[in-house]
């Protein structure tokens, strides 16, 4: 929406959060840019690189002593590189090392053996459900598996029986037709899903001044905006939803009854998760270019036995959104706080790391917004929804004893009848959902921020909350423990990493924050122990 310039921004109550010029978007020109391609070029081996391999700028980040870590995509012959992308740290032009996970600098031939059109066939043969649009998005090299192969990526658009609304990249090997990969670009939070706010009281939230009354847009932040899908599928309402609109800044009721209720609550979720970003890491927005959020609640989403509202989801690029379902018999409309940091969290990883939400990659994609999600709810501090670490625990209509949750991260496999993990396998994880293969990600976490102790309102005993025997973990604390992740995030973890590379990654977080050998340093060690990732 195109904003009046004279636009007046009003906040009920002075806000954490205070303006800033965007970010630009990292060029490929930067002085850090053509350092970290000067040094790709001059260390090949230490990044597998091939002769014909080119590197395109995602991200940058600069330490205060002046180290730089510039993401890179890699490409190869004009053909995209699937999990070939990489991280080059450097410090006064001098090489450091560089965080990947492409093993080989072999690249296969780019003659494909089969056409577009019979990968078209099998990526639908796949997909198992009903296909709304499906078609070829070119040749790739899809790197993610034991040597780089050509591939086609298939875009599948449409309703699965196991993925629910789906958005599917789908790899197809371009010399025998064999599905190599696929992942939903929808991310979910659940599985099978499922002002006077709903869940966290009467709250103060920022809005604009508009000619006869205020709408929901949030000029502090960005001007992320909220509005209102009137009940219809998500796919058929998102470019057309319109901001909500109010005469008196009095937004809901604390009930059902008004969509602005359930609005309120994503309006300040959306705040809250911006503030914590900004306030923590100096991150300006989720892409960090300082652009707000599109939020749009009361809606519902597409499934095998007809539209639910029991769901919430971030749309990645190209739509860069959230949607808040309208609830059902099960949930309330699906806008609690941690769900709001939990969703919009995939943005910050999409921009970032870029996790392949597949295997491993995919479980601690899943587990980052859980961590994250968890740490906003902690940072808003609202007596109404006190930090925790249990998932979503607030969209269930019956939950009498607060103990109902979509995941719990000190056992998870005890909030969904042991469909998640607690322990990671030897094997790692192959064709797991995601959000049940986050289950060593965040049990790792809450050991290394609380520690072998039974959260509150559980009786578990240290025994039962490790996998090692190792009774004797220690936390270093929520804060300590925010800041490992997200460096280890935003710097070391790559497209397809693996969760013994996240412990490599988090070590080295530590490091930089703490030192090597330090109780921090130590404490991230023990944590991946206990959950079996060595």
């Amino acid at each position: 929406m195109q904003l009046n310039a004279n636009v007046i921004a009003v906040a009920i109550v002075a806000s954490l959060a205070l303006s800033a010029p965007a970010f630009a978007a990292p060029s490929d020109q930067s002085p850090a840019a053509l350092r970290a391609k000067g040094l790709a070029q001059n260390n090949a081996a230490a990044l597998q690189t091939a002769d014909a391999d080119n590197f395109t700028t995602k991200d940058i980040i600069v330490d205060r002593d002046g180290t730089e870590h510039v993401r890179m995509d890699r490409s190869y012959r004009g053909l995209q590189v699937i999990g070939g992308d990489v991280v080059v740290h450097s410090r006064n032009g001098q090489f450091k090392k560089a965080s990947l996970t492409l093993k080989t600098k072999d690249r296969p031939a780019l003659t494909p053996a089969i056409d577009a059109d019979r990968a078209v066939v099998e990526a639908g043969a796949a997909f198992k459900g009903q296909i709304n649009d499906i078609g070829s998005q070119g040749l790739v090299i899809y790197a993610r598996g034991a040597k780089p192969v050509l591939a086609y990526e298939v875009r599948v658009r449409g309703v699965s029986a196991t993925q629910g609304e789906a958005d599917m990249r789908t790899f197809v090997d371009a010399n025998n037709g064999k599905v190599l990969d696929s992942w939903n670009i929808i991310h979910t939070a659940a599985a099978t899903g499922v002002g006077q706010t709903l869940f966290l009281g009467d709250v103060s939230i920022t809005t604009d001044s508009i000619s006869g009354g205020y709408q929901l847009v949030d000029p502090t932040r960005g001007g992320g905006n909220t509005r209102d899908g009137v009940g219809k599928t998500i796919d058929r309402v998102y470019n057309t939803a319109k901001v909500m609109t109010d005469a008196d800044n009095n937004w809901g009721n604390n009930t059902e009854s008004l969509v602005a209720s359930e609005a309120t609550d994503a309006h300040f979720g959306v705040a809250a998760t911006w503030d914590f970003y900004k306030n923590n890491f100096g991150r300006n927005g989720i892409y960090n270019d300082g652009v707000g959020v599109k939020s749009i609640v009361n809606v519902t989403f597409s499934g095998q036995g007809g539209p639910s509202g029991g769901n919430a989801a971030w749309y990645g690029a190209p739509y860069k959104f959230m949607a808040y379902g309208l609830g059902n018999s099960t949930w309330y409309p699906v806008v609690s706080l941690d769900v709001a940091g939990h969703e919009m969290t995939h943005g910050v990883t999409e921009a970032t790391a870029g996790l392949s939400y597949s295997g491993d990659a995919g479980g601690l994609n899943e587990s980052a917004s859980d961590i994250m999600g968890t740490m906003v709810e902690y940072y808003a501090n609202n007596a109404a929804d006190p930090g925790d670490y249990l998932i979503g625990e607030k969209i269930y209509r019956s939950n009498p004893d607060g103990k109902k949750a979509l995941r719990y991260m000190f056992r998870p496999g005890d909030a969904d009848a042991g469909k998640s993990y607690n322990c990671y396998p030897a094997a790692g994880f192959a064709g797991v959902d995601p959000h049940y293969s986050s289950g060593p990600g965040n049990h790792f976490y809450y050991l290394l921020a609380e520690g072998a102790v039974s959260p509150a309102g559980f009786a578990y005993t240290p025994s039962q909350l490790v996998c090692n025997g190792d009774t004797g973990v220690t936390g270093i604390g929520r804060d300590a423990a925010q800041k490992i992740w997200y460096r280890a995030l935003t710097v070391y973890m790559t497209s397809s990493t693996t969760y013994p590379q996240a412990r490599t990654a988090t070590l080295n977080a530590a490091t930089d924050l703490y030192g090597s050998g330090s109780a921090q340093y130590n404490a991230v060690a023990r944590a991946w122990s206990a959950v079996s990732v060595n």
